[in-house]
């Protein structure tokens, strides 16, 4: 013989599934606020205001003609070949770890062979985003690419 259902049962059902959710949602969002590591921009209107002057920057950047590669080398060490870069161009890294785990790291690069730029110590192990800059009399590019 079985028991009829009745709304005890229905409620019951309606709690534990609700449970769940909330449970689940509790989880995902504690997890998210863990792993992020802080805002991208303070001010979003600001960062609005400025988005064509970033274009223009960017459009000024890629009429210099500038190329760069940016590697970690076989020996840990970050390597910059660049091409169509004027002589006495300056070359400098930023190093950030994309979570923000550890501190930004900022290297001047120093050339090694025509065309070739190395940083002095080895990079840590783990993944990297590398903003490299290129400076030369007024003119800059700045160039960014995760490493891993």
């Amino acid at each position: 013989m079985r028991k009829p259902f009745t709304g005890w049962h229905m409620t019951g059902i309606l709690t534990g599934g609700f449970a769940v959710v909330f449970a689940v949602n509790i989880l995902m969002a504690s997890l998210a606020l863990s792993s992020f590591s802080g805002v991208v921009v303070e001010n979003s209107y600001v960062a609005s205001q400025q988005f064509n002057d970033w274009l223009a920057a960017a459009e000024k950047e890629n009429r210099l003609g500038w190329k760069a590669q940016i590697a970690r080398g076989g020996d840990g060490h970050l390597q910059v070949a660049v091409a169509d870069v004027p002589p006495g161009t300056a070359i400098e890294a930023e190093l950030r770890h994309p979570l923000g785990k550890t501190d930004t790291l900022d290297w001047k690069l120093e050339p090694a062979a025509p065309g070739h730029f190395i940083s002095r110590d080895p990079l840590p192990e783990g993944r990297w985003l590398v903003r490299v800059t290129l400076r030369h009399q007024g003119d800059e590019l700045r160039i960014e690419r995760p490493l891993g």
